[in-house]
C-alpha cells in the first residue's frame, strides 16, 4: 500500500483523538470552567455540530479546489480549533473551539477516503479507505487512554495541546507524502448536488443512520454497564473500552479486505452480526468473563462495514464523491446522537441498563433493512425492460 495512506492514518489518529477525548475528560474541564456536567456535554454536542455542518458546507466550497489543498486546509482548521480549545479561557470560547475543530472533520475524511481509493487499484479501494479509517479506530485504543491521563495528571489543556501537536505532523506528513492530484475541472454545484436526486444514494445515508447508531446506543452507555451490572472498577472499564477499539480496529482492518471483494455482501454479514452481538450483550454484560468479549464483537462488527459504505457511495454519487463522501461523516454523527438519545429514552423508561443494547440490535436490523433494499434495487435494472438510454443515470451495480 501507498505511504501516503499513512499520512491520512495519522490525520485520522489526531481527528478521532480530539473527538472522544472529551468524554474523559469532562469532570475535569466541568470543574475548572465552573460549570455543571450537563453544561460541558456542550462541549461533545457542539463538536458533532461542526462536523455536520462543516461536511457539506465547506466540501461545497473547496469543490473546485484540488484535493491535497483541501487536506492541508482542514488540517490547518483542525489545528487552530484544538489551539483554540487549549487556550479558551471560558466556557462559552471553548464551546465555539470544539465547533471549530469540528468543522474539517467530515471534510477531511471524505475526501481523504477519495484520495485513499485514487492511490490503488479499483479492487482495493474499499482496504486502502480502511486502512485511512485504521487511524481513527487506533486513536480509542492508545490517543484517547493517554489522552485521559495526561489530562488529568497534568490539567485537561494539555491534552489539546498535544492533540493540536498531533496536528501538526499529520500536516507535515500530508504536505511531504500525499501526491498532488488534477484540479477538478467541470465542477459546479448543480451538477455536485444531482447525484444526491438517486434513492441509492439516500439508502446508503439510511444504512448508516441506523446501523451505525446501533453501535452508538451501546457505546454511549457501556461505562455504567460495566460497572453497576459486570461489576468492574471504574480503572477496568477504562481498560475494556480499549478493548473495544482494538475491536474497531480488527473490525475495520477486516472490513476493508472483504469489501473489496463484495462490498454490499459484506454490509449484510456484519449488520446480522452486529444485531446478534447486541443482543448477546444483553445476557453476557452479567459475566465479568463474557462480557468483555462481547464488548470485542461488537466494536468489531460495528466498525466493519465502514470500508463497504464508503466504497459504495463513491460508486453511487459518482458525480460528487467528495460531497457524498463527505456527507456520510455528518450522517456518522447524527448516528451518534439518534443512539445515544433511544438508549437513554429505555434507561430513563425503567427497563435497565442493558435496555440500549436491544435497542441496538433493533436499529441493526432496520439498517440491514435499508442495506437489501438498496441491493435489490442494484439488481432490479438488470430485469428491467426499459430501453438503455433510460437508464444512462442509473447506480452501477457494486453488490
Amino acid at each position: 500500500m501507498p505511504i501516503a495512506l499513512l499520512a491520512l492514518a495519522v490525520a485520522a489518529f489526531g481527528i478521532g483523538t480530539t473527538e472522544f477525548v472529551m468524554m474523559g475528560l469532562l469532570p475535569e474541564i466541568a470543574d475548572d470552567l465552573h460549570v455543571s456536567i450537563p453544561d460541558a456535554g456542550g462541549y461533545i454536542s457542539l463538536y458533532a455540530l461542526g462536523v455536520v455542518v462543516g461536511a457539506p458546507l465547506l466540501t461545497m466550497l473547496g469543490m473546485r479546489a484540488r484535493h491535497k489543498t483541501m487536506l492541508l486546509s482542514m488540517l490547518v482548521l483542525f489545528t487552530v480549533g484544538n489551539l483554540f480549545s487549549a487556550f479558551a479561557p471560558t466556557h462559552e470560547l471553548l464551546l465555539g473551539a470544539r465547533f471549530l475543530a469540528g468543522l474539517p472533520h467530515g471534510v477531511f475524511f471524505g475526501i481523504g477516503a477519495v484520495v485513499a481509493a485514487s492511490l490503488v487499484r479499483q479492487d482495493r479501494r474499499a482496504q486502502a479507505i480502511s486502512l485511512m479509517f485504521i487511524g481513527l479506530t487506533v486513536a480509542n485504543v492508545v490517543g484517547v487512554p493517554l489522552g485521559t491521563l495526561l489530562g488529568q495528571a497534568f490539567g485537561w489543556r494539555w491534552t489539546f495541546g498535544l492533540v493540536a501537536v498531533i496536528g501538526v505532523v499529520a500536516l507535515a506528513a500530508v504536505a511531504a507524502l500525499v501526491p498532488w492530484q488534477p484540479k477538478p475541472t467541470d465542477v459546479s454545484l448543480r451538477g455536485e448536488l444531482r447525484a444526491f436526486g438517486r434513492p441509492q444514494v439516500w439508502l446508503a445515508f439510511a444504512v448508516v443512520i441506523f446501523g451505525f447508531a446501533a453501535t452508538f446506543s451501546f457505546y454511549s452507555y457501556v461505562k455504567p454497564v460495566l460497572t453497576d451490572v459486570t461489576g468492574y472498577s471504574p480503572t477496568t472499564v477504562t481498560v475494556l473500552l480499549a478493548v473495544f477499539g482494538v475491536g474497531m480496529t480488527v473490525g475495520t482492518a477486516v472490513g476493508g479486505r472483504l469489501a473489496d471483494r463484495n462490498p454490499m455482501r459484506t454490509l449484510y454479514v456484519f449488520l446480522t452480526a452486529l444485531a446478534a452481538a447486541l443482543a448477546l450483550f444483553a445476557a453476557t454484560a452479567h459475566s465479568a468473563v463474557l462480557a468483555p468479549v462481547t464488548v470485542f464483537l461488537i466494536g468489531a462488527t460495528g466498525f466493519a462495514a465502514i470500508p463497504s459504505i464508503q466504497a459504495r457511495i463513491l460508486d453511487q454519487a459518482k458525480e460528487a464523491p467528495a460531497l457524498g463522501s463527505a456527507s456520510i461523516q455528518s450522517t456518522f454523527n447524527i448516528a451518534n446522537s439518534l443512539g445515544a438519545y433511544l438508549g437513554g429514552l429505555v434507561i430513563a423508561a425503567g427497563l435497565g441498563l442493558t435496555a440500549p443494547s436491544w435497542v441496538g440490535a433493533a436499529l441493526a436490523v432496520v439498517g440491514l433493512g435499508f442495506a437489501l433494499l438498496s441491493g435489490w434495487l442494484d439488481r432490479r435494472p438488470q430485469r428491467s425492460e426499459t430501453p438503455a438510454a433510460d437508464r444512462v443515470e442509473e447506480p452501477v451495480s457494486v453488490g
